[in-house]
């Protein structure tokens, strides 16, 4: 079943004449593998209905996705995570509140901290020296700092993390909500679990889930899964955050996601997943911790190393740093595929396994707030130039978009060292500075 698309093709079976937008009328686009698309793309009017109003075909689309993770509401995106990740802390949060925040979260985190000016508490997560990682937010942390900052309400966690480990989700939950606050979790990379039978969203207020990342959708597909705010307030908010244009085709793309998924596409997942706990056992991986299934996060004496192997061999990975080489795994990949990846890491074994400890990620010192200093006059500079000036934007070297130092902190030399430390290419890289003094 699959709501927003019959509705789409019950209009197409009328031969409408389409005096609206998009300008190509539905005929063909110039680009030949984009051809049909646009056939899809259609706009706001009554039969297709309207994102931010609901009802109708966006209702029972959306009812369906929230049923799967036992949430009260769920809302397609298409700004993928990152529009997602706004609308909910906007909704938990008012502009000048503290909020209690995991270190490791996206930048687009940091970001709508910036905009909605909301004041962060950071959790810093515990090295794992022997895999050379941030370890999980554990709910004895969380509960620690909300004891220390009881005017903190609203908590935002990632999980699962770039690298696949995952957070006792359920557990945190219970700790924020005893405190009477609001869990977030930018559960970005983990919209294929539930399919997996993983429970790892359990008793948070609001998940945000990238369909785009992990299942067959078009890129900037995202859901929002709500429990105990007002369907019509977050879809205003969702308005704040979103285009005004969203686009057919990505969220058709979402429901069709679903569909194939309950009807035979997560035996595929699963089909996957075995073969990655396969991988993990033949070559040095990320092991030991509860984890994704399908992420395959790779221990490496030179991670960049590793990837040109592999990219050599037509593999390319999702992400590479000084120690790791991670792969995003779904039940797309073939049989053949995923054979011919082992054959690759083969090949490559003398490039995996452990390297000498890195340094965990240092703690910056906080000179100004996020919405000061992203939105004071800035200047771009060489980062090797740039010890001791205040960040405007952050350092977060992508993928995973995790800062380093994050707007508003000073750049030390700790910082610096630590950037290179990493492998962080500091010739190149380059920091978009606070200019002029505080």
């Amino acid at each position: 079943m699959t709501p927003l698309y019959q509705a789409i093709l019950d209009y197409l079976s009328g031969s409408p004449v389409r005096m609206h937008m998009p300008g190509h009328k539905g005929k063909p686009l110039p680009i030949p593998e984009l051809a049909g698309a646009s056939a899809l793309d259609v706009t706001e009017i009554g039969p297709t209905g309207n994102l931010y109003e609901g009802g109708g075909p966006f209702h029972q689309a959306e009812e369906l996705w929230a049923r799967l993770l036992g949430a009260e509401d769920a809302m397609l995106l298409t700004g993928g995570s990152t529009q997602g990740l706004h609308t909910a802390l906007s909704l938990c949060a008012r502009p000048g509140e503290p909020v209690l925040v995991d270190r490791g979260c996206h930048r687009g985190v940091y970001n709508a901290m910036a905009l909605l000016d909301l004041k962060p508490v950071y959790l810093q997560r515990p090295w794992l020296e022997q895999w050379n990682i941030a370890g999980t937010i554990s709910r004895e942390d969380v509960e620690k700092q909300l004891n220390a900052h009881p005017e903190i309400k609203t908590v935002c966690i990632t999980s699962p993390t770039y690298c696949g480990l995952l957070s006792d989700v359920a557990g945190i939950s219970h700790i924020v909500h005893q405190h009477g606050g609001r869990l977030v979790v930018d559960g970005a990379h983990g919209a294929h679990l539930p399919f997996l039978g993983v429970d790892c969203f359990q008793g948070a207020d609001a998940v945000v889930c990238s369909a785009h990342k992990t299942l067959p959708a078009l890129g900037q597909a995202a859901l929002l899964f709500t429990r105990g705010f007002d369907p019509a307030e977050v879809r205003r908010m969702a308005a704040v955050f979103g285009t005004s244009s969203p686009s057919y085709p990505v969220m058709i793309s979402i429901d069709g996601a679903r569909e194939w998924m309950e009807t035979g596409g997560a035996e595929e997942y699963r089909r996957a997943a075995r073969r990655v706990a396969g991988l993990r056992r033949r070559f040095p991986s990320l092991a030991g911790e509860r984890l994704d299934p399908l992420r395959l996060t790779l221990m490496a004496r030179d991670g960049r190393a590793l990837s040109a192997a592999l990219e050599g061999a037509g593999i390319w990975p999702e992400m590479a740093d000084a120690a790791h080489v991670v792969l995003i795994l779904t039940g797309l990949d073939s049989d053949g595929e995923l054979e011919r990846l082992e054959g690759a890491l083969e090949t490559c074994r003398e490039l995996l396994g452990g390297r000498p400890p890195l340094p965990p990620p240092p703690v910056p010192e906080q000179v100004c707030s996020l919405r000061q200093a992203m939105f004071a006059p800035r200047e771009a500079r060489p980062l090797e130039d740039c010890l001791g000036e205040t960040a405007a934007a952050a350092v977060a070297p992508y993928p995973p978009g995790v800062p380093v130092v994050a707007p508003g902190e000073r750049i030390s030399q700790k910082e610096l060292a630590y950037l290179e430390k990493i492998g962080y290419n500091m010739r190149e890289a380059s920091a978009i500075i606070r200019r002029g003094s505080l």
